[in-house]
């Protein structure tokens, strides 16, 4: 006999774990099904630690799921697919995880649980997954899984493409303002000293700048690491992950746009996971687990509750106040049409959109701006190192 820990609701909605011996995590999911729960989990108390297990990447993992949705409609068994694809994989950490899922699906227990035992797999994921063995066709929810990944990756890209061009002048404008400060201005520091003339206040500044990077620029670079590597630390807390959050969505331009970006992630998310055929309220969890920003995911979880009362979702996460109000009439009009999984892509739809074109806007204003301070930098630099020159050149010729 072995010890699991169960993560199941009953029958009013109501979230708990509790710890049972059981020959295996099949059997005791069977046992608390048939009592009439609602099973989200079975985990092995060996291997609660496994979620820090190293990650499979997404184009990869989209690749296999694609590979395994078309072996499963030629009409091979999920064991035999999953054996298959699991030889054929290159990546030595993924394929030891395809084969321990293909020993756990033939000793019995479901994929969904022998996927989620790996750690590291996403969560919408294997939630998706029990919503197919619940209700038979893992097909068609495999299918939505991937059809809701690509849309999601494609629409990933698109921002970071975005972003591309601006950091490389962010780094651009660091680096040569480094360059001038460390190399150019020491040379020129050194020419004035054997010339021994009073220069202006621009110069001294910079000529004294430049001695100080010289000396205390390897100190300042490593306790800016340290701040740095602290810095990376604590967001990983919960208290610095809400905090950052938090800046987050204050910022004045940038800050709309992420939470549009986190409201279209989890209207898209829950409504692959409703057209599933899972629950409201466990969909809510998943969806909430599934986002990157703390505040929104606990506003979700917080109008968990209030759907356990009977109220609609729209109510329910109108009374966080975080969710915008086109957000929150959209979904009201699906509840009210009995149409919610389909407006909710549209939710999705619509504010992707948007932040697609907030950003273009933004990074058209944000470009020009960096290029007019990289080029103020340059000609501030140049203007106090050249002005001694000018002023003996001005002297000379009087």
């Amino acid at each position: 006999m072995n010890e699991f820990v169960v993560k199941l609701a009953d029958e009013r909605g109501r979230v708990q774990e509790q710890t049972h011996a059981a020959a295996t995590a099949e059997e005791l999911r069977a046992r608390f099904t048939q009592a009439g729960y609602y099973v989200y989990s079975v985990k092995a108390r060996g291997v609660l630690g496994s979620s820090g297990k190293k990650k499979v990447k997404l184009e990869t993992f989209l690749i296999f799921n694609q590979q395994f949705l078309t072996l499963i409609r030629a009409g091979l068994p999920i064991l035999g697919s999953l054996e298959l694809l699991g030889r054929r994989q290159k990546l030595a950490h993924f394929r030891g995880q395809l084969e321990d899922v293909a020993a756990r699906v033939k000793t019995g227990e479901s994929i969904s649980g022998a996927f989620e035992a790996q750690g590291g797999f996403p969560l919408v994921y294997t939630t998706t997954l029990l919503a197919g063995e619940r209700s038979g066709n893992l097909e068609e929810v495999l299918q939505r899984y991937l059809d809701f990944q690509r849309v999601s990756l494609t629409f990933r890209k698109k921002l970071k493409a975005s972003l591309i061009y601006p950091a490389l002048l962010i780094v651009m404008v660091i680096a040569l303002f480094i360059f001038l400060i460390t190399f150019v201005v020491p040379r020129f520091a050194q020419l004035y000293d054997q010339l021994g003339t009073k220069l202006p206040w621009l110069t001294v500044f910079l000529l004294d700048l430049g001695r100080n990077a010289q000396h205390y620029g390897l100190y300042v670079g490593a306790v800016v690491a340290l701040i740095g590597f602290l810095f990376y630390r604590w967001i990983k807390t919960d208290a610095g992950a809400n905090a950052v959050d938090r800046v987050r969505i204050s910022l004045p331009l940038f800050g709309t746009v992420w939470l549009k970006y986190q409201v279209g992630l989890f209207a898209r998310t829950l409504s692959t996971l409703l057209t599933g055929g899972l629950p409201l309220v466990p969909s809510l969890e998943t969806a909430a687990r599934s986002i990157d920003s703390r505040q929104i995911g606990n506003a979700v979880f917080a109008s968990v509750e209030t759907v356990r009362e009977g109220k609609g979702l729209a109510i329910s996460l109108q009374q966080t106040k975080v969710f915008p109000e086109l957000a929150i009439e959209m979904i009201e009009v699906g509840e009210s049409t009995g149409a919610l999984p389909q407006m909710l892509n549209s939710v999705a739809e619509f504010f992707e959109e948007d932040v697609q074109t907030n950003l273009t806007a933004a990074m058209s204003l944000i470009e020009p701006m960096i290029l007019i301070v990289m080029g103020v930098v340059v000609v501030t630099i140049l203007i106090a190192l050249y002005l001694p020159i000018f002023s003996l050149g001005a002297g000379a010729m009087q």
